[in-house]
């Protein structure tokens, strides 16, 4: 029997999907992989328009239509009016990817100041939720939807803790850990998969927002595979969270770490 996630949409449409902090990293590189495998795709960024811009360049490229998608997600209002702007433009959404996230610099927490430890919650635990609370009531047959995935972008840091760097980055993804887990239950019967991959150590310009944009290299050798992973890599196991092919997968924790 099919599920609300496996029947095709009216009329033949394409997917569409939401990936939030899409202009470089690992949202870019899931977006243009989604466009590569027939979603259409709406690309969610906070300032830099102009990296957004290439990654819209990009999906177009390989495929999908792309639509531009300014929003702090740490602002709930921004959030509900980017949602409305969707609707407006594409008439709701079928994938949602909560990738937008920050770190901060390398600190013990006795040296954090409450400012810190609140911008990382906001944009990282937060954000995830007002998204994901957008697209569900978007996809689920609850609401009148069709089905859909939610896929969140965890860290690996929620099991190691990242003592003496990022202790408050690595509790954010701990929260976003049992989030998923929790909003998978809840809205399992209701035709939406939700599920996180948690990346280890990756080479993406995260770390130079951290002061550290050689981090992914230096720590390579504390990896089994002796080496940091790439954007892709992480994409591929989104997309795949994303497919059909997982359509009896829900409430996961995906490890994409090289072993770590």
């Amino acid at each position: 029997m099919a599920t609300a996630q496996t029947q095709p949409l009216p009329g033949g449409a394409r997917r569409r999907l939401l990936v939030t902090g899409a202009g470089r990293g690992i949202g870019a590189a899931v977006a243009v992989m989604a466009a590569r495998r027939g979603w259409d795709v709406a690309l969610n960024y906070a300032r830099d328009a102009a990296a957004a811009g290439r990654t819209a360049e990009a999906v177009r490229a390989a495929g999908g239509q792309a639509l531009l998608l300014p929003a702090d997600v740490a602002d709930d209002a921004a959030v509900v009016a980017m949602f409305a702007a969707l609707d407006a433009a594409w008439g709701g959404l079928d994938g949602l990817v909560n990738n937008a996230g920050v770190v901060d610099v390398a600190q013990r927490v006795d040296e954090y100041s409450a400012e810190r430890v609140q911008r990382m919650f906001a944009i990282n635990v937060f954000g995830s939720f007002s998204c994901a609370r957008e697209a569900v009531r978007r996809m689920s047959t609850r609401h009148g939807g069709h089905g859909g995935a939610i896929v969140n972008i965890g860290s690996v840091a929620s099991k190691l803790g990242s003592a003496g760097q990022y202790v408050d980055y690595a509790a954010a993804k701990g929260a976003i850990d049992v989030f998923t887990v929790g909003l998978s239950r809840e809205v399992a019967a209701e035709g939406v998969r939700v599920n996180a991959v948690r990346p280890g150590i990756t080479d993406t310009e995260i770390h130079a927002s951290g002061g550290q944009p050689d981090r992914a290299w230096r720590l390579a050798p504390q990896i089994p595979m002796q080496r940091p992973g790439t954007a892709d890599e992480v994409a591929e196991a989104v997309l795949w969270l994303l497919s059909d092919a997982a359509a009896y997968t829900t409430g996961a924790l995906l490890d994409v770490t090289g072993g770590r």
